[in-house]
């Protein structure tokens, strides 16, 4: 199984981790608040040797002597649980407990390649832990001395010194809440994976196109999604043109026009493996549809042992397929209209010999007569497992359509309604993958996973952004600033003994057309002072002060930046 495979068994199995793992925490809460509280007192002892530093040869028999307090450090630590200490701190203390009770609460671990010893004792009670801890000590010691000094010596070769006196403690060292809900939580998360990963291995149901595809050997020609409102409104024609459903099977109309592509007219069997895939329904929306786009198509109710044609279109049942056969009535007769324009024969009174019937030569030349009159037959058979029927059908048509339930249909179902067609000389022209989850589907866009594609009859609200971009745009523009020409000089006075002939002055062009050398915008004038201008100009100098040795700014009228003070 590979990384996606894992992901798609925790999408689709969510329900089943999330319950694992809400009770291994539930118990494990449970059980941290019911625990007893736990307290713990530790003391550490040296064992060292007892030679003086003035004897001969120190450094050697220092050397021998710690050689010899780390290999008997560990002995002393198992002697600590052994039945005399305890007996001996049982009877200083006097306490209610036996040796092997009270060893239960002692822990003595000697740290390796070193010559300390530590002992820690749990017990409800702190100061009964410190006591309990205190006392082993001080037996300890008096043991090594004992067991230390020789035959006629007064001085051991070890001694037990104690480096660490037993301490008080102030809080509990079991239960420990986070650790335990920590624990509980990555136990849940992998009870509930597995359960999950188990859970899937043994589910041989189809739940993907592939898988139908890979087990019919044929491929999905459509899909239908799951609607809780089909018990009230089976029908497409029931619903909105534009809902899930009704595109779901008009796609399947679409892909049925590709099946069996070089025949003329089409006699399709629409079967299930078992009963309750909705075959019945999905034969009955197809012709709808099918009718719907303009082709001249009959419905036709091959299931004489089940009928449900008639009582989905509220057709009458009595005269149909059967009376046919029997030549009572004759096909014109028989065929029933629909309101949406479909026609429709419907089954029939029940016969005691269904086979029989289906495999007549009767109902041959029924199917022959019907091809050549319509586009498109559909015939709703029975399930194909139960009874034969569905099989000797479609071996006198252009094939069956297979109605698969999702999650409900197994592999080997599938497997074994397609051997039944292929046993009578049939063959799947493929499927359709029915009563989809709106939610995980691996099907396809449009295949009614869901997917809506209806026009917005609302309109569309506009974001406030959106509004404030056509709000802007509708704002009159900003007059383009004035420009003016330059005064021109002032003409010279004429000569008294000589005038120029007058000459021919040219119009003068408008402002517009002016030089560009000789036009100038006009500034707008100073915006008049607020009363805030002089509080604002006060706080920006308190907050950043001019540095003068960095940069000079050059002197300019206070006026042209803040205009003149009122």
């Amino acid at each position: 199984m590979e990384l996606r495979d894992y992901l798609r068994i925790v999408r689709r199995r969510w329900r089943v981790i999330l319950a694992c793992l809400v009770l291994v925490v539930a118990v494990a809460g449970v059980l941290t608040a019911r625990a007893t509280p736990q307290y713990q007192s530790s003391t550490q002892l040296f064992v060292s040797s007892a030679q003086s530093s003035g004897d001969d040869d120190s450094s050697g028999s220092a050397y021998q002597g710690g050689l010899a307090a780390t290999q008997r450090v560990t002995s002393y630590a198992q002697l600590v649980t052994q039945g005399e200490l305890t007996s001996q701190v049982i009877d200083d203390l006097d306490l209610d407990l036996t040796p092997s009770q009270l060893a239960e609460k002692i822990t003595a671990t000697a740290q390796p390649d070193t010559v300390l010893l530590k002992i820690q004792v749990t017990d409800p009670d702190p100061k009964l832990a410190q006591r309990i801890c205190g006392a082993l000590a001080t037996d300890l010691q008096a043991t090594i001395k004992d067991i230390e000094t020789p035959p006629g010596m007064k001085r051991p070769l070890l001694k037990g010194t104690i480096t660490d006196p037993a301490s008080l403690p102030t809080s509990p060292v079991s239960p420990q809440v986070e650790r335990n809900i920590g624990l509980a939580v990555v136990l849940g998360l992998l009870l509930g994976l597995g359960l999950a990963v188990v859970r899937e291995l043994l589910d041989t149901s189809v739940k993907t196109a592939e898988q139908v595809s890979d087990t019919l050997e044929a491929p999905v020609v459509g899909g239908v999604s799951f609607d809780s409102a089909i018990a009230k409104h089976p029908l497409v024609t029931d619903l909105s043109s534009h809902a899930p459903r009704v595109e779901a099977f008009r796609v399947l109309r679409t892909n049925l026009q590709f099946v069996d592509i070089d025949s003329g007219s089409k006699v399709i069997v629409f079967t299930s493996s078992v009963p309750g895939e909705g075959k019945s329904t999905t034969s009955v929306n197809v012709a709808l549809s099918m009718a719907q786009a303009g082709q001249r198509v009959l419905l036709v109710d091959g299931d004489l042992r089940r009928p449900q044609v008639a009582n989905l279109l509220e057709l009458e049942p009595a005269v149909g397929v059967t009376t046919v056969l029997l030549g009572r009535v004759d096909l014109a007769e028989a065929v029933q209209r629909h309101s949406s324009g479909l026609e429709v024969l419907t089954s029939g009174s029940t016969p005691p010999n269904p086979a029989e019937l289906l495999q007549s030569r009767a109902m041959a030349e029924l199917l022959t007569r019907l091809r050549d009159e319509y586009d498109v037959v559909i015939v709703d058979s029975p399930p194909l497992l139960p009874v034969t029927d569905a099989a000797l059908m479609a071996n006198q048509t252009d094939g069956a359509i297979l109605v698969v339930r999702h999650g409900s249909t197994t592999r080997d179902q599938l497997s074994g309604a397609a051997e039944r067609l292929r046993a009578v000389g049939a063959r799947p022209l493929g499927a359709v993958l029915n009563r989809v989850p709106a939610k995980g589907g691996r099907y396809g866009y449009g295949y009614g996973y869901g997917y809506g594609y209806a026009p917005d009859l609302t309109g569309h609200a506009k974001s406030r952004r959106a509004r404030r971009r056509d709000r802007r745009r509708n704002e009159p523009s900003t007059p383009p600033p004035e420009i003016f020409t330059d005064p021109q000089p002032e003409p010279a006075p004429e000569s008294a003994s000589w005038s120029a002939p007058e000459p021919q002055t040219a119009q003068e062009p408008s402002p517009q057309y002016a030089e560009p050398q000789q036009l100038a915008p006009r500034m707008p004038p100073p915006p008049s002072p607020r009363p805030d201008d002089e509080r604002r100009r006060q706080d920006w100098d308190a907050r950043w002060p001019p540095d003068e040795t960095e940069w000079d700014a050059p002197a300019q009228p206070e006026e042209e930046y803040w205009g003149p003070r009122s």
